[in-house]
């Protein structure tokens, strides 16, 4: 089975290079109307032709999904959101480069907790759960190829913790609109060596 885990356009506090989220934003116009002209041109991204869809509930991604795979039925799953920044929500570097917990997070290589919101151990362990459920539920149904259209960080969390060999978290950074195609072994699921392998980018 093939699995795709494709990040949602850009918002408006992406472009500003925010921390967003929790924060509920739409896309940005300007990157939903770049989107569309690209995939009418030789540009366009690759995007392949998917059974089934599982998103984070947030709206960017559900409408990153929508402009993606439109004939295709959109399952959200609250495991699939993105990290809660706490008080660095809504915040960028220039904010926060002086604040001593803003520099104790990035002198640890972003594992610290974000003060007052969500700890990396807990926000990878949710990401990875909500990942390994779909694929399980997938392989159960016989589905060839699907998709995940969620966050830069949970594709990080997911793909850190599953794919094989071995990566960092940072390894799998993906732009907007990008991701990744990897292989699930229907066999290997099923008997509970859960690996994502031979993994590609998109976009």
């Amino acid at each position: 089975m093939e699995v795709i885990l494709i990040r949602h356009l850009a918002t408006p506090g992406n472009e500003k290079r925010q921390y967003i989220g929790r924060t509920d934003e739409s896309l940005s116009g300007c990157a939903v109307s770049a989107f569309r002209e690209q995939q009418g041109g030789p540009a366009a991204v690759p995007y392949p032709r998917i059974q089934c869809l599982a998103a984070s509930p947030m709206r960017r991604c559900q409408q990153t999904a929508e402009l993606i795979w439109p004939e295709v039925t959109v399952q959200t799953d609250p495991l699939l959101r993105e990290c809660d920044f706490g008080r660095f929500e809504g915040k960028t570097y220039e904010d926060l480069k002086d604040e001593p917990d803003y520099i104790r997070w990035m002198e640890s290589g972003g594992m610290t907790a974000f003060p007052e919101g969500e700890s990396q151990e807990d926000f990878r362990a949710r990401c990875e759960l909500g990942v390994r459920k779909w694929i399980r539920r997938w392989i159960e149904e016989g589905v060839d190829r699907a998709a995940f259209v969620v966050h830069g960080g949970t594709i990080m969390a997911a793909l850190s913790r599953m794919a094989e060999g071995e990566h960092s978290f940072y390894d799998w950074q993906a732009g907007n609109g990008c991701g990744y195609l990897a292989e699930a072994d229907e066999e290997e699921w099923k008997s509970g060596t859960e690996v994502l392998r031979h993994i590609r980018q998109i976009g």
